[in-house]
């Protein structure tokens, strides 16, 4: 599996002793830790085993201390890997093994500066916990619409840093559409202060738009100004079932064309994934009496009185049953049914880990492929390896699928991790045939890297080598990942 060799058995330390000193003399005793037993957690991924080692995570407390141990960082040579919540999925957030460079965790930097609602935005350190910006903006009675999987421990500097998507792209754009300003520590210790709330700034390149995505290697986000909405005072969720994708899209374009932006979220699950939930995740229910192939986790969302959207759309379903584009339906009666709904959507990569080995793959194509793509991706498997289990979900309103086969029941787990290149291969050559892209919101780090030269234009990857070499010439902001 990948980022095996570079497992840290041992603990090198290729850092001088000097630089160390001078680090821990900016950020003093909270701000660093060199003990083995608490570096571990930081330098191994909770998925796809990467692993690496640090002689010193750094914990600065503010912008100021980021500088100063960048700057020395700079000075030094000294390579350094930001990290937030360390949930990311490429491997961008952890460090290599041979000990030459040092962790900065914002986790310290963890203030909301300042939430205003008239101009709707919201001030925040980069090492806030996702669903704390959530609970900030609900209490001043305001959305924050990022949501995720990992919103309980991830920090929106990684979200921001990487691009982060999540269930409501479909209305509400990915990270990138959320923020309008940034604090960001250069490689050469200094600081960019573009903290403005402004929607209209048209003075030049938009900078802020550089370091969203770019996994820390162009510069590490300490602050942002992000974009609040009012609060939805009306949800609809229903569960509907339906023959194919195909389908399903037929029933997003009647949803959008009937209630347009008030669709919050369309999620696509295959059957299968359902039964892996139903057999592995406790207190989850089939919400309908028949099984069907495929499946829609629909929300709608709006200001309106409670139930004031649910005429709308129980007539999108109705029109849908009689148009065939759906086989049977259920909507929710309340907040806890909508939320015992989508348990089930959000149980998926848990359940599906009970199942042995899988190849998972963030994949985006245009909403008009993306039946062809997992009918022409499933043939495609099943050809070369007989028994093998098409899993696929996730985000059909923005184009985003999860294409995760897995091994079959019977199956050699190893064997099919072998695979990995192969499967990988077969699935992003019809990704690029079809126009699409090989990572849709995981981001590249060092898993998808070389993928990246492969599949990516050389004109493309000589600007982002441009771009890299400009602002990070002696190349110490985690390097080694996205180019």
């Amino acid at each position: 599996m990948q980022g095996n060799d570079e497992h840290a058995k041992a603990r090198p330390n290729a850092i001088d002793a000097g630089v160390l000193e001078r680090i821990k003399a900016v950020v003093g005793p909270k701000g660093y830790t060199m003990d083995p037993a608490e570096i571990a957690p930081h330098c191994q991924s909770w998925r796809d085993n990467w692993h690496g080692w640090v002689p010193m995570v750094v914990k600065p407390a503010n912008v100021d201390e980021v500088a100063a141990v960048v700057a020395i960082c700079a000075e030094s040579g000294t390579p350094i890997v930001p990290q937030g919540g360390n949930t990311g999925l490429t491997g961008g957030g952890q460090p290599h093994a041979g000990g030459s460079e040092i962790i900065v965790s914002t986790s310290r930097m963890n203030k909301v500066r300042e939430i205003d609602t008239l101009n709707n935005t919201m001030t925040v350190e980069a090492g806030c916990i996702l669903a704390d910006l959530q609970a900030a903006a609900a209490d001043a009675d305001r959305l924050f619409p990022l949501s995720l999987a990992a919103e309980g421990s991830c920090q929106i500097g990684g979200n921001l840093s990487t691009n982060a998507g999540g269930t409501q792209v479909l209305r509400y754009g990915n990270a990138r559409n959320l923020v309008l300003g940034l604090e960001v520590v250069l490689p050469d210790g200094r600081v960019w202060q573009g903290l403005r709330g402004l929607r209209k700034d048209n003075t030049g390149y938009d900078l802020k738009q550089l370091f969203v995505g770019a996994e820390g290697t162009l510069g590490m986000i300490t602050a942002a100004v992000l974009t609040l909405f009012p609060r939805p005072t009306e949800v609809q969720t229903a569960l509907v079932a339906v023959p194919d994708p195909k389908a399903a899209l037929s029933l997003l374009s009647r949803a959008t064309e009937t209630v347009g932006e008030q669709v919050t979220a369309f999620e696509l699950i295959q059957r299968r994934a359902i039964d892996f939930v139903l057999r592995h995740i406790p207190d989850v229910s089939d919400p309908l009496a028949e099984t069907y192939p495929w499946y829609v986790l629909m929300e709608i969302s709006g200001q309106g009185a409670p139930d004031s959207l649910r005429t709308a759309v129980e007539t999108i379903l109705t029109e849908a049953l009689e148009g065939e584009e759906v086989l049977d339906a259920v909507l929710a009666a309340n907040q806890a049914q909508g939320q015992a709904l989508w348990k089930i959507r959000e149980s998926i990569p848990e359940a599906q880990n009970h199942e042995g080995h899988s190849v998972k793959h963030d994949v985006s194509v245009p909403l008009s492929r993306i039946a062809e793509f997992i009918e022409r991706a499933d043939l495609a498997l099943a050809a070369v390896y007989p028994g093998v289990r098409g899993v696929a979900f996730g985000h059909i309103g923005d184009g985003n699928i999860h294409y995760n086969p897995a091994q079959p029941p019977d199956g050699d787990g190893a064997a099919f991790a072998a695979e990995y290149g192969a499967i990988n291969r077969i699935v992003h050559d019809l990704i690029t045939e079809l126009n699409g892209s090989i990572s849709a919101e995981h981001g590249l780090g060092r898993l998808r890297r070389e993928e990246a030269r492969r599949y990516k234009s050389s004109v493309e990857m000589d600007l982002m080598r441009t771009v890299k070499t400009a602002l990070d010439p002696d190349n110490i902001m985690n390097p080694g990942k996205v180019v």
